[in-house]
């Protein structure tokens, strides 16, 4: 991918080659920096970013976005005693502080915010503040239904970033035909890519891997770079 090229790449390359692909010296290199992304990732309502889901995607997704960094974080809730997370709307403040942060930390770098389930949701809801800028959205297992079977699309259709979804097809909390509604009305150019089988946490029956020749690491390794592909355009605008 090589808008993700990344300026070490260079550095292997032979000298004369190094010389025609660095003929502006410096500029190129600050530009071949500033196009690699940093990526803000929320975890889901249940587990930590230390949890072993959120650990495997964010590695998987340094190594398809070439990026910088993969920001992970634990919402205040999650400290001392085990408790249920607050409304959504409650952890909007804590998460962009961390976005303030990270642009703070990484100047002139493409800034995308992802996230798991109620982490996507958030994150969503950070890219609207009028003080936050962002290159795009990816929501992993979006929760598009509530508690009691309401549709929650407000802050998807504020959204005006590029967006992209990742859904198992058997996800209860976010059917497809009610995520395809949506996104027809969605302002932001958006994207969806369906893991077939699979449920909120992506996770494929082993009869339904068996009946369709795959595996579970290669169905999540597909979804992954659909995401680097979007972002690729995303970033070339």
């Amino acid at each position: 991918m090589k808008l993700f090229r990344r300026v070490e790449d260079m550095e292997s390359l032979p000298p004369a080659k190094r010389r025609r692909e660095s003929k502006d010296g410096e500029v190129e290199a600050s530009t071949l920096q500033k196009l690699s992304p940093v990526v803000i990732f929320a975890h889901g309502a249940g587990a930590p970013s230390s949890s072993d889901w959120m650990q495997r995607w964010k590695n998987m997704l340094k190594e398809a976005l070439h990026a910088v960094d993969i920001v992970t974080f634990d919402y205040p809730y999650m400290s001392g005693k085990k408790k249920a997370p607050p409304k959504a709307e409650k952890l909007v403040e804590f998460h962009s502080n961390i976005v303030k942060e990270t642009a703070t930390k990484y100047p002139g770098h493409p800034l995308i915010l992802a996230g798991k389930s109620m982490g996507s949701r958030v994150g969503c809801m950070v890219a609207t503040m009028e003080d936050i800028t962002v290159s795009s959205v990816v929501c992993l297992g979006y929760p598009l239904k509530g508690i009691n079977g309401a549709v929650r699309d407000e802050t998807l259709l504020q959204l005006t970033v590029p967006t992209m979804f990742v859904q198992g097809s058997k996800d209860s909390l976010c059917p497809l035909e009610k995520l395809e509604a949506t996104r027809q009305k969605m302002k932001a150019p958006n994207e969806l890519h369906v893991i077939d089988g699979g449920d909120h946490s992506f996770k494929i029956a082993k009869k339904h891997l068996q009946a369709n020749g795959f595996s579970q690491h290669e169905a999540e390794d597909v979804a992954v770079q659909a995401i680097a592909a979007f972002i690729s355009r995303s970033l070339e605008g």
